[in-house]
C-alpha cells in the first residue's frame, strides 16, 4: 500500500483515452505539463494525475489553502466512494471511464495536496465527461 493512489493516476490516464472524446489518446502528445505528480514522502503517498488540460483548469480554481482539510477529506471520502460503486457496475457505467476501485482509507492522513489534488480532479471529471457523482 506504498502508493495506494498510483492506481488513481492510471484510472485518470485510461479515463482520457475515450473513443468520442475529441482529444488524443497518444500519450506522446502529453507534455509534461498535463501530467502531475504529488508525492507525499513522509507516509509514502502519491497521487498522478495524467489528464489532457487538468493543470490549466486546476489554475482557474479557489487556491490552495481555500478550503480546509477536513472539507477536502469529506468530499473525498464520498466521491471515492460514489466512484468505486460506479466500478463495480460496468453494465450500468462506462467502464471506459471507471476502470478501477481507488483504495482511499478515511483513517489514514494523506495530507492537505493529495487530498487537495483529488478533491479538484473528481470536480474536473465531472465537468469534463459531463458526470454526477
Amino acid at each position: 500500500m506504498k502508493y495506494i493512489l498510483i492506481i488513481f493516476g492510471s484510472i485518470l490516464f485510461f479515463a482520457s483515452c475515450k473513443s468520442s472524446f475529441t482529444k488524443t489518446n497518444d500519450i506522446s502528445g502529453i507534455s509534461t505539463s498535463d501530467t502531475l505528480t504529488i508525492k507525499n514522502d513522509s507516509l509514502e503517498y502519491e497521487i498522478i494525475i495524467i489528464e489532457p488540460g487538468f493543470n490549466s483548469w486546476l489554475v482557474t480554481q479557489p487556491p490552495r489553502g481555500y478550503y480546509g482539510q477536513q472539507f477536502l477529506e469529506n468530499q473525498n471520502i464520498f466521491l471515492v466512494a460514489e466512484y468505486n460503486r460506479r466500478v463495480t457496475n460496468p453494465t450500468r457505467f462506462n467502464p471506459n471511464l471507471y476502470l478501477q476501485t481507488i483504495n482511499y482509507d478515511p483513517k489514514i492522513d494523506y495530507g492537505y495536496e493529495v487530498n487537495y489534488l483529488l478533491y479538484n480532479y473528481f470536480v474536473y471529471f465531472q465537468k469534463e465527461y459531463n458526470q454526477k457523482l
